[in-house]
């Protein structure tokens, strides 16, 4: 995998600087997008752009590529109940979570075309279980990108391009301890009597199974929703 490039998006969150680290030690270069004002993980080559606005990140991306993978980590994320979220909470978290991804897909696709080579992977959830309360636009916005996913993987086959998704489980996380807070005691008890496995997930086992998927080893895995989530 040397010398090949990533675009990995939302890469100054816990999961986002694993995988920047995770495909910068395999030998990748790694373009590290994420709204602008947010730090960039070491080793990468920054690209700030707003995922709320897919299609002028897809041109900013687009014009820093070509790229032979693109990883679709960025998620807008709230908890409250399904009566709080606005229109506009829906909006734009699928714009973010769903619709950048395909914009990204599509600005990107033509090379990896041209290539005879190339992979796609998004980071779905757990939540999609249907066991979670509390985050309907987001949940939606994931059950969107898995759609997208599997569907992408028959468009884009045929010219060597394989599409997956990771569904993590509950990752210990910046997101997790800001969503949770005082009750974050309370919902580590709550994840590791559901998971069969008992120890807490790292974002680094995220990132391990990103890179597979991105290598050569990988090439005949396409449409398919990998958990990571300790056997829930």
């Amino acid at each position: 995998m040397e010398g090949r490039r990533v675009l990995v998006t939302g890469a100054s969150g816990s999961i986002g600087r694993a995988l920047a680290a995770a495909f910068a030690g395999a030998g990748w270069r790694v373009t590290a997008l994420d709204r602008p004002g947010q730090p960039a993980p070491p080793g990468t080559e920054p690209l700030a752009a707003d995922l709320s606005r897919p299609a002028e990140a897809a041109a900013l991306a687009a014009a820093a590529g070509p790229f032979d993978a693109l990883v679709n980590n960025a998620a807008l994320i709230l908890n409250r109940p399904f009566e709080d979220f606005s229109p506009e909470d829906w909006e734009e978290q699928m714009r973010v979570n769903a619709g950048a991804a395909f914009a990204l897909a599509r600005a990107l696709a033509p090379a990896m075309k041209a290539r005879g080579w190339g992979r796609i992977v998004s980071l779905t959830s757990l939540t999609l279980n249907g066991q979670w309360t509390g985050y309907v636009p987001y949940v939606a916005s994931k059950g969107a990108l898995l759609g997208l996913t599997r569907a992408l993987a028959r468009e884009l086959g045929p010219w060597g391009i394989t599409v997956n998704a990771i569904a993590p489980g509950a990752v210990v996380s910046e997101a997790e301890r800001r969503v949770f807070g005082d009750r974050l005691a309370e919902y580590e008890a709550w994840v590791l009597e559901h998971q069969s496995v008992k120890q807490r997930i790292r974002p680094e086992d995220v990132a391990e199974l990103a890179l597979f998927l991105c290598s050569d080893r990988a090439g005949l895995i396409s449409g398919q929703n990998i958990g990571v989530d300790g056997g829930w």
